[in-house]
């Protein structure tokens, strides 16, 4: 059995594929993953022993400049993500009986599922994109709603109205071009009324969060067994464990001089620091010793051995600390990362950051509660608690869905 799997985001998104192709493989089918072409994203493609094909632009080309992208900037790139699916995907999913898409809005997704008669998937990685009674919608470029607005059933009907404004005419245009009728409301089209949420239960809980039809499978977490670099383990292996700090794909949206506030918060604490480089190119400040930079590493082996993981709160990052039983502070910045920052503060396990931009001194308060004896306990009881089978579970439902009518177009 064949899986079109397809993504268009940051690494967050594209390692879980990564992830849920390995759980699909171990059960004996082939899984192919539609990503963008990130010369990170095809290296840690090639190490899971997954193929992939381009889709798009790469997402460093958008993000990666000197200022985060504008809304301008949005409204060209939506309608060039629908024509890539159309394109790409049609070509990839010959011969497959399912495609799961999940990252940016991936409209155009279920379009080629539908065309080809094979069911379609849409998974998501928290429940913050799913209409709610709960919660209202967060930001997305397009006309805002009024600041006095506050039911929630207007404000989601408003975010839909935006997603089409971004996909709709791009999408329907499309459509029309393989004989399919047009669709009236893009974001509940795309999500369908059963999306799968490839995330922790203890993390993410999804009850109640909204009327769909969630099916939570747990995180696709990917298995690393790389050793960690030689001057990594020497630096580790030379005193008291130091602190990580890492902002991953966040480039043009890490916080200003972000290196030398948290190396002087580790410091006023007495803790090293080991700085992740990332997308944010981030450096040490000085010569000293007590700071090690480094590139793409072993998470999971890295975190079991700090003393507490400073980063931006993207679900993956949360996802690998809380299994490793390392204290967090998240400092966040866009989208989801404000939700795991409040998750980490509510589980005991860490403290979430005040605000996107901290001071030495503000970063130094936030982990000196995160390095308590009480922190660091609780953080290994819900360590405990963490599965560590969600991409076995999702891979058992995809290709039970697979294996049925193949006309059927969502699951």
């Amino acid at each position: 059995m064949r899986v079109l799997l397809t993504t268009w985001g940051s690494r967050g998104d594209v390692e879980p594929l990564a992830g849920l192709a390995v759980g699909l493989r171990e059960l004996g089918a082939q899984a192919l993953v539609c990503a963008p072409a990130d010369e990170e994203f095809a290296a840690l493609l090639a190490r899971a022993g997954v193929p992939m094909v381009p889709l798009g632009p790469t997402v460093h080309s958008v993000v990666a400049g000197p200022k985060p992208p504008t809304a301008k900037d949005a409204f060209r790139l939506a309608p060039e993500l629908v024509a890539a699916r159309f394109e790409t995907l049609t070509a990839a999913a010959e011969g497959c009986d399912a495609l799961l898409a999940t990252g940016l809005m991936p409209a155009g997704a279920r379009d080629v599922a539908e065309k080809l008669g094979i069911p379609y998937v849409l998974a998501c990685f928290h429940t913050l994109g799913l209409p709610s009674r709960r919660f209202p919608p967060g930001a997305r470029p397009g006309k805002q709603s009024p600041r006095e607005e506050t039911d929630l059933r207007v404000l989601w009907e408003q975010d839909a109205q935006r997603v089409n404004a971004l996909y709709g005419e791009a999408l329907n245009r499309h459509r029309a071009a393989i004989g399919l009728p047009p669709v009236d409301n893009v974001r509940d089209h795309v999500l369908t009324g059963r999306p799968w949420l490839a995330a922790d239960a203890t993390l993410c809980p999804s009850r109640g969060m909204t009327e769909l039809d969630v099916v939570q499978t747990g995180a696709w977490i990917l298995p690393d067994d790389r050793p960690l670099p030689d001057d990594l383990e020497a630096f580790l292996d030379a005193g008291a464990p130091p602190v990580y700090v890492g902002f991953g794909s966040m480039a043009a949206y890490a916080p200003k001089d972000i290196a030398r506030v948290a190396i002087e918060a580790s410091r006023a604490q007495g803790r090293r620091v080991v700085l992740a480089r990332g997308w944010a190119g981030l450096a040490p400040i000085d010569d000293a010793d007590d700071c090690l930079v480094v590139g793409d590493v072993n998470q999971q082996a890295l975190f079991r051995r700090v003393a507490a993981v400073v980063h931006h709160g993207g679900a993956g990052t949360t996802t690998t600390a809380a299994r490793a039983g390392a204290p967090q502070v998240v400092v966040p910045q866009i989208a989801d990362q404000p939700y795991w920052a409040g998750r980490v503060a509510d589980l005991g396990i860490g403290s979430a950051h005040d605000g996107p931009t901290p001071t030495s001194g503000s970063l130094s308060a936030a982990l000196a509660s995160a390095l308590t004896p009480e922190t660091r306990a609780r953080a290994r009881t819900v360590a405990g608690t963490i599965r560590t089978d969600g991409r076995t579970v999702a891979a058992k439902l995809l290709l039970d869905a697979a294996g049925r009518d193949r006309r059927s177009v969502t699951v």
